[in-house]
């Protein structure tokens, strides 16, 4: 039997055997070497032969008696193995014995030994299909983006207020893996409080002094305007703040287009990435308002690869009911996008969530649309459906989620102090990402 090693099988060994050794893990650094190893889990190898046993030779209804190995070599991520098993002993009460091993593509053993087993005393044939299904925790579409990011220059980026542990903490991590080289604009002296906190060293990093947030959201703007900074970077500040200066009419960012807030969300199980707008900064908008948070959507899906995305006007209805100003709004997005006036995407709601997102689902509501049950961006009715989403998504169905401010003249990026380590680097990539389009746009 042959078996390719893959990711998603050391986390599903480690997860059911309780073997959390990092030097299983691949995202891990097991031996403090500073590379992370990703060493397939010898056990697992060795549990390659019980697939040959048990679904093959003898087959089904075989049961172990015993299993001695020898670990001969190691495998890691992308190595092809092969288990084989050669009967060499039938014994009493359908005891079976084999030679066992487990050899990688070029012919090398990892493992042998010998397996003793009880063989079934029929033929047995089963149906396998409605074995459940695994989902792993992985998020292959952000290590996309993260690779896609490595060949670009550092990006430039004003960091607000980095004044507590996420807010710097985000920022060394963008630097560290060369996606930003972050400008700290705050007080100095909290700043510094703040490194020794996490044990971070700031003798690479460029610091301007100001003395409170709102000074520092200022300064955070005018370095943009001077050229030396490509995007600005929420630290700790609130925020309404931080867009405060962000829209001042005499020195702002201001684009004419209204600012918006896009999640971007790698959800486990999802073949694509999945984006909600708007989710933090427009609480209640009118169609007018609404135009530029799908355009602006768009166009960040355009920055990240996907040149036609497919946008999903969400409603509690998939019908237009004049009751319900969402549905309204949703059918007059769609024409809008119909004539011209979004661009870059197929857009078409009112959605209910579950038939953006779910082919069936819309099928068995007789739904026949380019974007039903195909969406990439999801348009919430307001800043509180969106909001919920957005955690329902992150929280209950495992979702990494990147967050991102379009409409102004560079990436803003805001995160979250309930944001882990790789949702920061991932809202830092978007950020990365979208400063490559601007320029090319």
């Amino acid at each position: 039997m042959r078996r390719t090693c893959r990711v998603e099988d050391f986390y599903v060994f480690a997860s059911a055997s309780g073997n959390l050794n990092p030097m299983h893990l691949p995202r891990e650094d097991g031996d403090g070497d500073g590379v992370p190893e990703g060493v397939a889990p010898s056990m697992w190898v060795g549990a390659l032969i019980s697939g040959v046993l048990g679904n093959f030779l003898p087959g089904p209804g075989t049961l172990y008696k015993s299993q001695t190995l020898n670990f001969l070599g190691r495998a890691a991520v992308d190595d092809v193995l092969t288990a084989r098993v050669r009967l060499i002993a039938k014994g009493a009460n359908r005891e079976a014995t084999f030679d066992t091993w487990v050899e990688r593509a070029d012919g090398r053993r990892l493992a042998e030994g010998q397996a003793v087993v009880i063989a079934p005393e029929r033929t047995v044939a089963i149906d396998l299909r409605d074995v459940p299904g695994l989902t792993v925790q992985t998020h292959a579409h952000f290590d996309r983006l993260l690779a896609l990011a490595e060949p670009f220059d550092p990006m430039p980026t004003a960091v607000v207020a980095p004044e507590d542990a996420a807010a710097l903490g985000g920022a060394v991590l963008g630097q560290a893996h060369t996606l930003l080289r972050p400008i700290l604009v705050g007080h100095p002296g909290r700043i510094a409080a703040t490194a020794a906190e996490i044990g971070a060293d700031l003798a690479a990093f460029e610091l301007v002094e100001a003395a409170t947030p709102d000074q520092a959201a200022t300064r955070a703007v005018e370095l943009v305007h001077e050229g030396r900074a490509g995007a600005v970077m929420k630290g700790r500040i609130h925020t309404d703040a931080l867009l405060r200066a962000v829209l001042e009419k005499d020195g702002g960012l201001r684009t004419g287009r209204r600012l918006s807030h896009v999640f971007v969300m790698d959800v486990p199980g999802v073949d694509h990435l999945l984006m909600v707008t708007d989710a933090a900064i427009n609480i209640a908008p009118n169609l007018a308002q609404k135009v530029d948070i799908v355009q602006n959507a768009i166009d960040l899906a355009h920055a990240l690869g996907n040149d036609l995305p497919k946008v999903g006007i969400l409603a509690a209805v998939e019908t237009v009911n004049p009751r319900m100003p969402s549905t309204i709004d949703a059918a007059v997005l769609s024409k809008m996008a119909e004539r011209g006036q979004i661009t870059g995407g197929l857009v078409d709601g009112p959605l209910a969530m579950d038939n953006a997102i779910d082919l069936e689902a819309a099928r068995s509501k007789g739904i026949s649309s380019a974007v039903a049950g195909h969406a990439d961006i999801l348009v919430v009715p307001n800043l509180e459906s969106g909001n919920m989403l957005a955690k329902e998504l992150t929280f209950v169905a495992h979702a990494r989620a990147g967050g991102i401010v379009m409409g102004a003249s560079c990436p803003i990026i805001l995160t979250s102090r309930a944001d882990d380590e790789q949702a920061r680097l991932a809202s830092c990539a978007i950020a990365v990402h979208l400063r490559e389009w601007m320029r090319r746009a």
